[in-house]
């Protein structure tokens, strides 16, 4: 969407991120989703008095291994805070977070914008807190809470207010769905509430350094919901400066049924949070050994993926990101790409096109129609490599072989066992397709007078009915050869 050229926008974006720990922040509570309201919770964190909290490791190891990823400062030492607000959905009355002294600060992302050039956008800090539980809004019942969600480890993610345009902050979140995926600390689920996104907004003329008054936008549940509502929010401030008015700030609301931003609080309204140590925790102290550990499990991070896909496989940059967006469907290609490569005695780099064109045209087809994830993809990478050897080396042709393939996605069974049983081999012996191409001229003597009087295209014609009568069995390249030297004699 296109807004006023006098204006720019100014958009910085807080994301929270689930971790996938198995207990909660700091208790031993199962952090399972979808379970009855309030059965995942215990004193600890319910806030009971006398109880007290203990820091779950693998918060710590996962945040610092988001910190690694985008080239924050790892602090030797953190501490936890209390951030005291009341809300039904929060019973301790206050939420574990981390303010003065966050883990990770000083980061940056780099993205990639649609006319192909790169943009790099600050992280300030990335800090630990714990998640608050749930508010149901009833019109039977008024309102119910389920506390389940109560003390889920959650990693917040500050951006510095370097986005200038709802796409940027789409491709923005989209980078850090991707990073925390690739990392194995969150599944990115904004449905669920595993990603969830706050965004700041503000706009100023175009050129200036002084920052306009920024309003906050909450309740964003899709990436497509987050460009929309940052649209809406960018013209209704232009539209209200044009008119003569001023930005109050404030927070608001995301609609997404009608598709507009209303009014939650204003700045007067806002919570004084009274930020302050928390007693009950110690500071979290991180040395160099234990970052070099973890620096040590860190996967291959997705830009240097694709980029390797590019370089040293020689797959064109559309392929590669495709095939690098989800960690899970570049493993798949990766894997069957290997496959290929040794059980066929073949160049990585020569083979890389071939198994990139079916996993995005065919794997992924079937992904998304039978809404799966490529770990539920009934073929393995071994059996995909096998249909693709059978097919490089001529014993199926590619009609046949995706007929082969839908056999295999219902059945699970081998390529070479459908191949046997359906009788599916390719006919590739010289003297059975030339009968064939004589029956086919036979049949079709008006096209080969249109042949013959200069009309080439009929070329295509007759390979199609050879096809046909081998059931697409036949192999391409003899059909064209054999029918290119019988139309030839045909002609001296």
């Amino acid at each position: 969407m296109k807004f006023n050229e006098r204006y720019e926008p100014v958009i910085g974006l807080e994301v929270h991120a689930q971790l996938l720990t198995r207990s909660k922040a700091f208790c031993g509570c199962s952090t399972e989703f979808g379970i009855d309201p309030n059965e995942n919770v215990c004193p600890v964190c319910l806030g009971m008095p006398g109880t007290l909290p203990v820091l779950n490791l693998q918060v710590v190891e996962f945040v610092i291994r988001m910190g690694l990823a985008v080239n924050c400062r790892i602090a030797p030492k953190s501490v936890f805070a209390r951030k005291n607000y009341f809300y039904p959905d929060l019973p301790k009355g206050y939420q574990i977070s981390q303010y003065e002294e966050p883990i990770c600060s000083g980061g940056e992302i780099e993205i990639d914008l649609d006319d192909g050039t790169r943009t790099t956008v600050g992280i300030i800090r990335i800090h630990m807190e714990e998640d608050a539980g749930k508010s149901i809004h009833d019109l039977d019942v008024d309102t119910l809470v389920d506390v389940n969600r109560c003390g889920v480890p959650l990693i917040e993610i500050v951006s510095a207010p370097d986005l200038r345009s709802p796409r940027e902050a789409y491709l923005y979140l989209s980078k850090i769905r991707q990073l925390v995926t690739y990392l194995g600390i969150c599944d990115g689920n904004m449905e669920e509430g595993s990603l969830r996104c706050d965004a700041n907004v503000s706009v100023r003329l175009t050129g200036a350094d002084r920052m306009g008054t920024k309003t906050e936008v909450k309740n964003m549940n899709s990436f497509r919901n987050v460009e929309r509502a940052l649209e809406f929010e960018i013209n209704r401030q232009i539209r209200l400066i044009e008119d003569g008015g001023k930005v109050v700030q404030e927070t608001l609301l995301w609609d997404a049924n009608q598709n507009v931003a209303v009014p939650m609080r204003s700045k007067e309204e806002a919570h004084d949070y009274r930020y302050f140590p928390d007693p009950d925790l110690v500071p979290v102290l991180v040395d160099e050994d234990w970052i070099n550990r973890v620096k040590k499990t860190l996967p291959e991070l997705p830009t240097a993926k694709r980029d390797r896909f590019v370089t040293v496989l020689g797959l064109p940059r559309y392929d590669a990101d495709v095939l690098t967006a989800d960690r899970a469907v570049a493993g798949y290609f990766e894997t069957t790409l290997e496959m290929v490569t040794v059980r066929g005695g073949s160049d990585a780099r020569e083979s890389a096109k071939q198994v990139s064109n079916w996993v995005m045209t065919e794997v992924l087809r079937v992904v998304s129609e039978r809404k799966i994830s490529i770990a539920e993809f009934p073929v393995s990478p071994g059996r995909l490599s096998e249909l693709l050897l059978l097919l490089r080396g001529g014993t199926i042709s590619g009609k046949i072989a995706k007929e082969v393939f839908e056999e295999m996605c219902s059945t699970g069974d081998s390529p070479e066992s459908i191949v046997r049983s359906k009788g599916l081999t390719q006919v590739s012996d010289a003297g059975e397709i030339e009968e064939v191409i004589a029956r086919v001229l036979a049949d079709n003597e008006a096209q080969v007078k249109k042949y013959l009087g200069g009309n080439v295209k009929v070329f295509g014609f007759f390979v199609g009915e050879a096809m046909k009568l081998t059931g697409g069995r036949a192999n391409p390249k003899v059909v064209n050869d054999v029918l290119r030297k019988k139309l030839e004699a045909l002609k001296g």
